[in-house]
């Protein structure tokens, strides 16, 4: 027989951006503990749209971690209570009987809430768009091996990738920092060998491009390391720091 719990959940309710929002309470009654985060809250919308309400709107594709869409805070924290785990990924058990959940949107004024617990968080794409990429020839696929790239290189460049751009950095952030995702960007690229090529005009424009979106300055909190689910390094800020430092040395 499946173990079941009583929660109840404070959600943040907005309708729009020019909107208002408020905190409305919700009774999620006899939840299965092997149900994720997000399951538990398709049961409660059910039951919203059987009794004539408006089922809360929240984000999600995957539900496997990977896709980076899911997102809330769970009682002030980014994704919840479990370290290194999406909010999809994140299951009920992880809660008490009877426990109450506050849970409510990404706040930052670069993510501005679309409705819900859903923000905007098309600035990040912008970023990317500014020079999270390689544009210079590499030819095809060439033979393992031929292109040697120190171990330790390679290791820092797949641990950046890792980064599923979810926000949760910039939601724990007391400064609203991006600091930590657009790190992880650049990094990614500027320890491979096609990305050396554009580095200096790539840190420039990402960073620039983050200034622009309106994030804040990064502090040293450590929080957006603390709330990765894919617990990318604050390595990646320094690193990020130095090339933009190298952009404008290079000029």
């Amino acid at each position: 027989m499946a173990n079941t719990i009583n929660l109840t959940l404070k959600v943040w309710r907005q309708k729009s951006s020019d909107s208002p929002g408020a905190f409305e309470i919700y009774q999620a009654h006899d939840i299965d503990t092997d149900l994720s985060f997000l399951e538990m809250l398709d049961v409660v919308n059910i039951n919203l749209e059987k009794n004539g309400k408006e089922p809360i709107a929240f984000d999600h594709d995957c539900r496997e971690g990977i896709c980076g869409c899911c997102g809330a805070m769970i009682n002030g924290q980014a994704h919840g209570p479990e370290h290194g785990t999406t909010l999809c990924q994140l299951h009920v058990r992880k809660f008490r009987d009877g426990d109450t959940l506050v849970i409510e949107p990404w706040r930052s004024r670069a993510f501005p809430v679309v409705r819900d617990l859903i923000v905007d968080r098309s600035a990040f794409d912008r970023i990317i768009q500014a020079g999270g990429y390689v544009t210079v020839r590499t030819g095809s696929a060439p033979e393992a091996h031929s292109l040697p790239v120190p171990k330790i290189d390679a290791d820092e460049a797949f641990d950046s990738a890792a980064c599923i751009g979810c926000g949760a950095c910039v939601a724990a952030c007391p400064n609203a920092s991006a600091v930590l995702f657009v790190g992880a960007k650049i990094s990614h690229l500027a320890l491979l060998p096609q990305g050396r090529v554009e580095r200096e005009r790539r840190a420039r424009a990402m960073v620039e491009r983050m200034d622009l979106e309106g994030f804040g300055n990064c502090s040293n909190h450590y929080e957006c390391e603390a709330a990765c689910p894919k617990e990318i390094s604050v390595r990646n800020i320094a690193r990020l720091n130095r090339e933009f430092f190298r952009a404008f040395v290079k000029g």
